[in-house]
């Protein structure tokens, strides 16, 4: 059935129609584009209409990814109006927590992962014809990661498959590329000029940064100025849930009274649907908002009556640490793109105004574009979609490719989680994983809670960990008091709309749960795993810290005293200042950090929960070691051998061996060796021995694949090819003295490359006077022999090495001090012999000078010895 636009206000013309028949003509003829549109050209709501009735999508449905749950729901609403229908016929949503579809939805307009799923559960999309990327700019992991999975469904499977890419401010060359060097087309937008006011004095970055300020009186100080020098409503971009409130908070104390007709009204993700339906829904009563939002009402958004737009310029993102593992929070200022988009909002119905709370001259300094979240996040449950998929990373299409060290982060962590195996093959219990649908930790968390049977208790505490707090920060970082909280028993002030968006989430889980057992009953699949929910997990909050160092396995820290823990990562971990003494977290063996901020040498604890130490062996002890380890104490020139249980970082229990392995005993020589200043210098180098390895160095020069490196570095790190063989009953590093260096790097050669050496690097060479002079070979790049020049007599050229190699030659005097260095012997003689000879004629009269060196007699002492 073909659907008409039903005649309303939304169905009049805008400028992106204006593309649509050569939008469908590139679809139809290459099966891809990518589109530039400015906002309010139209491109959320009047594309997927305008190609719903294309003959190539015979049928099938649009799938339309918008990354942002509001905006998702709002486009939907608004072509769902446009047709005349309610949003789950023609057209539907899914998004977190909420699905409005129906077997008559041809236009899905999805968000996160949903897209990642549909793709995961059927890799060639048959009911679906063309896959619609909107706002990409805003470089989403999850768009990334879809993006990558559809190109792949589109070459392996799925010919017919159209995507198209769409953005108002994106660079669109690259993404053109690749999508197979597709067209871009272009459209203006449909906005009132805004007028754009840099704030003078320090920026709200400035201030947010300045220990001891606050950027909260100069936005109220914005605000009151908006309200009496403009008309309109405001949108104030803030950089989360605090600086909302605390504005909110300066707003109602400053001063300065607001007027009776002005609301202030929040908007951020944390709100309930409905919630975040009625801040963005004109009043129409005379009443003037000011609303406080996060980036959610950056794009895609247009709020009624909005005409004044007050930017602080900041941002909040997650920023992840391949270096420690971790993610944190970060406020960072925006790029010049988000800016614009911010701006924007302004005129989208009227002319509006923008300040931004810093000068010009910071905006000309500001990056272009938002950093990609493929740069900057945890790929833990990337790398679990790519194992899941099937693929290779490194083959795959990428506008972003996943930085290696980030991607390699992410896997160990799902090694540890069981998610993956030694061979990086996802396991059954990673594709298990897969079917929850939270962050790999968390599932991993909520899968193992049946074998505790804990199953609610872990869908609560997964629900709890992926909200925002609850509590204030006056709570203190004990995960039990959110629990508490979340359960109704805190004596602290509860965020309501979190606690009712955590229930709705753990209910998710627990359907999720249930779908999973019964797929593991069809299967007829059994736990391995016996470990049960023991009494004293039944009779305190024990279980909250088991079932959280399941999902944070690298998190489990053990007290080192004064507020501080050992983490199983190997990095350490501090309790913040008020937390030492007697405080339980202080006074515990083992905690759980949930969350932490990675400064310093160690980490602030900023979520924590108690860990019991029978807990911790029983749920980990499959990792846990148990083996002889055995160190090297270089104060005391001694071996210390030790039984060591660890878990990472963490020693559970140490007891001395008094018997360890020789090979066990070598291995500690040579990591003190490695790590030691002295290096190699513990080693005995004779002439011989210097002079050797200074031969091998010239023979890798020329022949890098078949000699060995002889600089410090590669010595020290091949010990298995030249040392370990010799060690004996070697037990202090001072003993290697003993060993022979010569016999050690000639062990590292075959005879061939022995015979080899000999006709290229000789250790001597015999000159015209019959004496066999030493050659240095201490610069490979020159080896060079110091003679006597009278011993060279009657030498017509230089000496090759191996008949290629030029010998520098040091030319002495009869006193053998050096008189000229040369690697043209034929020239000297020419040109320079007369002038030396001369000199030194005068100083040594007796010695022998003649005036044709090239046929005189070499010698190596006064005169030539006379025939006969």
């Amino acid at each position: 059935m073909k659907h008409e636009l039903h005649p309303s206000p939304v169905a009049s013309a805008l400028p992106v129609d204006e593309l649509i028949p050569a939008l469908k003509q590139h679809l139809q003829e290459t099966g891809a584009a990518v589109l530039i549109a400015e906002p309010g050209a139209g491109k959320t709501t009047r594309i997927p209409l305008a190609l719903l009735e294309e003959a190539w999508l015979a049928g099938r449905r649009i799938v339309m990814l918008e990354p942002r749950r509001l905006a998702a729901i709002s486009a939907a609403r608004y072509m769902a109006a446009t047709l005349g229908e309610k949003v789950g016929q023609t057209v539907g949503y899914r998004v977190a927590l909420d699905t409005r579809v129906s077997a008559a939805t041809r236009i899905e307009v999805v968000t996160e992962g949903v897209l990642t799923r549909m793709l995961q559960h059927d890799p060639s999309l048959e009911q679906v014809g063309l896959v619609l990327f909107d706002e990409f700019h805003e470089r989403n992991l999850n768009a990334d990661l879809g993006l990558a999975f559809t190109l792949e469904s589109r070459s392996l499977l799925r010919e017919d498959l159209r995507v198209l890419v769409m953005s108002a401010t994106m660079e669109p060359q690259p993404v053109a590329q690749l999508l197979g060097d597709v067209p871009v087309l272009r459209s203006g937008g449909r906005s009132y000029p805004v007028e754009t006011y840099y704030e003078a004095g320090e920026s709200a970055y400035t201030l947010y940064r300045k220990p001891g300020a606050r950027m909260e009186p100069k936005i109220v100080h914005v605000i009151h100025r908006a309200l009496q020098e403009q008309e309109g409503e405001l949108l104030v971009f803030l950089p989360g849930m605090r600086e909302i409130r605390s504005v909110q908070n300066e707003l109602l104390r400053s001063g300065q009274q607001l007027p009776a007709e002005v609301e202030v009204v929040i908007l951020h993700g944390g709100l309930k649907a409905e919630q975040q339906d009625e801040a963005v829904r004109p009043r129409g009563d005379g009443t003037r908002r000011i609303i406080l939002s996060t980036s959610l009402a950056e794009s895609s958004v247009t709020i009624q009556g909005v005409s004044i737009v007050i930017d602080s310029g900041l941002m909040r993102t997650r920023v992840f640490s391949p270096t420690t593992g971790m993610e944190r929070m970060e406020t960072r200022q925006i790029s010049v793109d988000a800016a614009d988009q911010r701006r924007g909002r302004a005129g989208r119905q009227q002319p509006g105004v923008c300040y931004r709370l810093w000068s010009a001259e910071e905006h000309r300094i500001l990056p272009a574009e938002r950093r990609p979240e493929m740069l900057q996040s945890d790929l833990s449950p990337l790398a679990l979609e790519v194992a899941a998929w099937g693929s290779d990373v490194a083959e795959m299409a990428w506008l972003t490719p996943p930085p290696e060290a980030a991607y390699r982060e992410g896997q160990l962590l799902l090694q540890q989680l069981d998610a993956i195996d030694e061979q990086l093959r996802i396991t059954t219990h990673g594709r298990n994983m897969t079917v929850i649908g939270a962050h790999p930790r968390l599932a991993h968390m909520m899968i193992k809670a049946g074998e505790l049977e804990l199953i609610q208790e872990a869908c609560d505490l997964a629900a709890l960990l992926q909200e925002r707090d609850i509590l204030p920060p006056a709570a203190g970082i004990e995960l039990a008091e959110r629990v508490r909280a979340l359960y109704g028993r805190s004596k602290h002030r509860v965020e309501t709309n979190a606690v009712e968006r955590i229930k709705e989430w753990s209910q998710r889980f627990a359907r999720q749960w249930r779908e999973l057992e019964r797929m593991e009953e069809a299967t007829d699949k059994q736990s391995s795993i016996s470990v049960k929910k023991s009494a004293s997990l039944s009779a305190s909050d024990g279980w909250i810290g088991a079932l959280l160092s399941l999902a944070y396995p690298d998190r489990i820290g053990q007290n080192r005293g004064d507020g501080r823990f050992l983490l199983r990562m190997g990095r350490g971990a501090l309790l913040p200042n008020g937390y030492g003494g007697i405080h339980l977290l202080a006074g515990t063996p083992y905690i759980v950090a949930a969350e932490l901020e990675d400064v310093g040498t160690d980490s602030r604890i900023l979520l924590a929960a108690t860990l019991e130490e029978d807990m911790l062996k029983q749920l980990h002890a499959n990792h846990i070691s148990d083996r002889t380890e055995v160190t090297y104490d270089g104060d005391k020139e001694a071996i210390r051998a030790q039984r060591v249980q660890r878990l990472g970082a963490i020693v559970l229990r140490a007891v001395n061996d008094t018997a360890p392995s020789a090979e066990a005993i070598r291995s500690a020589l040579i990591v003190a060796l490695q790590g030691h200043t002295r290096g190699l210098d513990w080693f005995n180098w004779t002439k011989p021995a210097t002079q050797l390895r200074e031969r091998m160095g010239l023979m890798h020069r020329l022949q890098p694949e078949h000699y060995p490196a002889m600089n410090d570095a590669a010595l020290l790190s091949h010990t298995e090819n030249w040392l370990l063989p010799y060690m004996g009953d070697i037990r202090r590093l001072s003993d290697l003295r003993r060993l022979s260096m010569t016999e050690l790097l000639l062990g590292m050669l075959d005879w061939q490359q022995r015979q080899e050496m000999e006709q290229i690097a000789p250790t001597h060479i015999t000159v015209p006077s019959g004496s066999r002079i030493p050659i240095d070979y201490s610069n490979p790049a020159q080896p060079f022999i110091a003679v006597r020049l009278q011993e060279m007599f009657g030498c017509t050229s230089t000496p090759l090495l191996g008949g290629r190699i030029p010998l520098t030659i040091q030319l002495l005097s009869p006193a053998s001090r050096p008189v000229q260095v040369t690697r043209d012997l034929a020239s000297f003689w020419a040109n320079t012999y007369f002038e030396v000879k001369k000199d030194l004629k005068g100083r040594y009269p007796k010695h022998y000078w003649p005036d044709d060196p090239l046929q005189a007699q070499a010698t190596n002492r006064v005169k030539p010895r006379q025939n006969g």
